[in-house]
């Protein structure tokens, strides 16, 4: 605990209302006629937007001092969301029967093929809380070492209700204090798997599927540098997502992210701070273009694996892409915050993370070529309060 408060006890309260703003597209080319298809297929294109949401996510903490006099102990906890994504195109122009998409309402071409539906991921949504027990051992002024347990609480709906779980893992960083000007950290958080049960019935034989999802382990390294002592503070971090080994990612091709970021704090005066920040995370989330819906030997769908269960390869791809866009790559932030007194303060934030796309080809179940495509931006208004004690 190195702040201009330590070692006093501090409790905050922090809310944000997050704002996804998603969009589909899928474009269907026309096949003409053909032996296997006497009168050809039409084509078309399709856009559609995600029904919008404000989703509320809280935060509370609170750390107190164990000790008073080197070696340093303390104690924390806290309560948290942590990730939320998801989308809800039901009762749109892509949330029907393949047949009615195509050719029009009430169509019946395609109903010696079980009427399919046009997408798979028509409704997602995942949220995770943490409840995170956390102590801190301080040996000297210079290091300050700590341990969190993570207990995860996790709900998931594929549009079949939701499915909640829950998950454990660990968080262990340090803090070094290289001098008054500059200090190092670095953080490691383990997997945290969590299984949810009954969420969608993946290889279609009637019977509800579970998913297992798990939290990838990441690795952090950052600095910050109080350029001018109380005026201005500089940070910088870099983290490592292990996607690719993530349970349940690793099922939908997402591949490994290094997120980067930045940020300062100026304090004009006293009293008043001053926050902007940019982060930067590549897109996780791996292109296939050119899959195969069809094998044209057989005739038959191809097929995709998930977890054991096999389904369709096209619905396998509309579920990556257009049911799970986290494609989102420049994030910006501005806040600031305000001490009303030497007890409390006051935090409000804006964070817009920038329109970002991903489209993939490929063809469909009857071998008609398609596009994919989704868009995605974020915007969120953040607000805390700090009490020390």
């Amino acid at each position: 605990c190195f702040g201009p408060y330590c070692p006093g006890s501090e409790f905050n309260f922090a809310g944000t209302l997050f704002m996804p703003h998603v969009d589909a597209k899928i474009t269907l080319s026309p096949v003409p006629p053909n032996p296997s298809m006497p009168t050809g297929l039409p084509g078309g294109t399709t856009d559609v937007s995600s029904d919008f949401k404000i989703y509320g996510i809280p935060a509370i903490g609170l750390s107190v001092p164990i000790t008073n006099t080197f070696p340093l102990w303390r104690f924390g906890i806290a309560a948290y969301g942590v990730s939320g994504l998801g989308v809800d195109y039901r009762n749109t122009d892509i949330d029907t029967a393949y047949d009615s998409f195509l050719m029009g309402p009430g169509s019946t071409a395609f109903d010696g093929f079980g009427d399919p539906p046009v997408i798979a991921g028509e409704y997602t949504q995942l949220q995770i809380m943490k409840f995170a027990p956390t102590v801190a051992f301080q040996p000297n002024e210079k290091l300050s070492l700590g341990l969190s347990v993570h207990i995860d609480y996790a709900s998931l709906d594929l549009n079949s209700g939701s499915s909640f779980n829950y998950g454990i893992g660990a968080q262990i960083g340090a803090l070094y204090k290289v001098n008054d000007m500059i200090t190092l950290g670095a953080t490691y958080t383990t997997p945290q798997e969590v299984n949810h049960q009954n969420v969608n019935d993946f290889d279609g034989d009637g019977v509800q599927d579970d998913l297992k999802l798990e939290a990838p382990q990441q690795f952090g390294l950052g600095a910050a540098f109080d350029i001018i002592p109380g005026k201005l503070l500089v940070e910088g971090d870099a983290k490592w997502i292990n996607w690719e080994d993530a349970t349940g990612y690793s099922d939908f091709d997402w591949k490994n992210q290094w997120v980067f970021a930045i940020g300062a704090q100026f304090k004009p005066i006293k009293n008043l701070a001053v926050r902007v920040g940019y982060n930067y995370g590549d897109n996780p989330l791996r292109v296939h273009d050119n899959f195969s819906g069809l094998d044209m030997a057989t005739g038959m769908p191809t097929m995709s694996e998930v977890q054991g269960k096999m389904l369709p390869t096209y619905y396998y791809e509309t579920f990556r892409i257009i049911g799970f866009p986290a494609i989102v790559q420049h994030h910006l932030t501005v806040g600031v915050g305000y001490e009303l007194s030497n007890k409390f303060a006051l935090h409000a934030g804006y964070m817009h993370a920038f329109e970002e796309k991903i489209s993939e080809k490929g063809t469909t179940l009857f071998g008609q070529p398609v596009e994919l495509e989704s868009t995605l931006s974020e915007d969120s208004l953040e607000f805390g309060l700090t009490w020390r004690f």
